[in-house]
C-alpha cells in the first residue's frame, strides 16, 4: 500500500513511522510512505499557504491553491485508479474513525492523507477529497498525529505487517466488541490467579471463554457497541447469563 501525507511538517511524522509495526511494515515493502509539502506549491515568494478569512475572525485559514496543485500533483505522479485510492482530508468534523473504517481502508492500494493546520481549511479544498475523517470530538492543532493514527490501525490490517496474522482479529473493535483479558506468567500475582480455563488445554472452552469474556467487558464498558452489533442468538443466551446474579 502506498501512503501519501500531504502536510506543512513532515518531520513530524518520523517519530512514529520510524519505529515499531510500521516500520517493519516499510521495511519489508508492504508499506511505501511518501510525503509531500504544500509549501512547495505555493505561488509566492514568500510561499505563503495561508491568508486572513473573508468576513474577519482569529486566525489564518489555509488556501486552496497550494493544497490543489499539491494534491493534483500525486496523484498524477502515482497514476492510481480511482477506484483503487482513497483522498482522505482530516477534520473534527468528519465522521469518527472506527475499526470498521480501518478495515475498509486497508482494501485500497493508495490512501492520500490531507493535513491541515492553523484555523482550517478553505472551504473550497474540502472537494479534493473523497470523505473526512475524525479521530474524535476534539480539536487538535493539526492532521498529522490523526494521519498517523488512522495510518497504524490501517496498517495493522495488512497482510505480512503483523507477526501473528491471528493478533488482529483478537484486536478490540475487530468484531464490534471489546477484547478479551489476557494473561501471561506468573500463574499467580498477589492472590490473583489465572483462570482455570486458560490452562486446560481445550481449545474449544478457551475459545468460547475468551468470546464470552469480550461480550462481558463490552456490556459493562461500552453497552453502545452492542447496540449497534448483529448479535447471535448464542450471544444472547450468554448475554441473558451474564446478567443472573451469581
Amino acid at each position: 500500500m502506498r501512503i501519501d501525507m500531504i502536510t506543512l511538517f513532515p518531520e513530524m511524522f518520523a517519530g512514529p513511522f520510524g519505529a515499531s509495526i510500521t516500520k517493519r511494515a516499510v521495511e519489508k515493502g508492504i508499506l511505501d510512505i511518501h510525503f509531500t509539502n504544500f509549501r512547495d506549491y505555493s505561488f509566492d515568494k514568500h510561499r505563503h499557504v495561508d491568508d486572513s478569512p473573508f468576513g474577519g475572525g482569529a486566525g489564518m485559514v489555509l488556501k486552496p491553491e497550494p493544497m490543489y496543485r499539491a494534491v493534483r500533483a500525486v496523484l498524477e505522479e502515482t497514476a492510481m485508479h480511482a477506484a483503487s485510492r482513497r483522498v482522505l482530508i482530516m477534520d473534527p468534523a468528519g465522521p469518527v474513525f472506527t475499526q470498521a473504517k480501518a478495515k475498509e481502508l486497508a482494501s485500497y492500494e493508495q490512501l492520500v492523507f490531507i493535513c491541515g493546520h492553523y484555523e482550517g481549511f478553505d472551504a473550497r479544498i474540502y472537494p479534493l477529497a473523497d470523505e473526512a475523517i475524525s479521530i474524535g470530538d476534539f480539536v487538535l492543532t493539526g492532521g498529522e498525529l490523526p494521519a498517523m493514527v488512522i495510518t497504524d490501525a490501517v496498517s495493522r490490517m495488512l497482510p505480512g505487517v503483523l507477526g501473528d496474522a491471528e493478533s488482529a482479529p483478537t484486536d478490540s473493535f475487530y468484531d464490534g466488541l471489546l477484547g478479551f483479558p489476557q494473561y501471561t506468567r506468573p500463574r499467580d500475582f498477589e492472590g490473583m490467579e489465572v483462570p482455570e480455563v486458560l490452562l486446560s488445554g481445550d481449545h474449544a472452552k478457551i475459545r468460547q471463554w475468551r468470546h464470552e469474556q469480550s461480550l462481558r467487558l463490552t456490556k459493562e464498558k461500552r453497552p453502545d457497541l452492542l447496540a449497534k452489533k448483529a448479535l447471535s442468538d448464542e450471544d444472547r443466551e450468554i448475554l441473558r447469563r451474564l446478567e443472573q446474579p451469581g
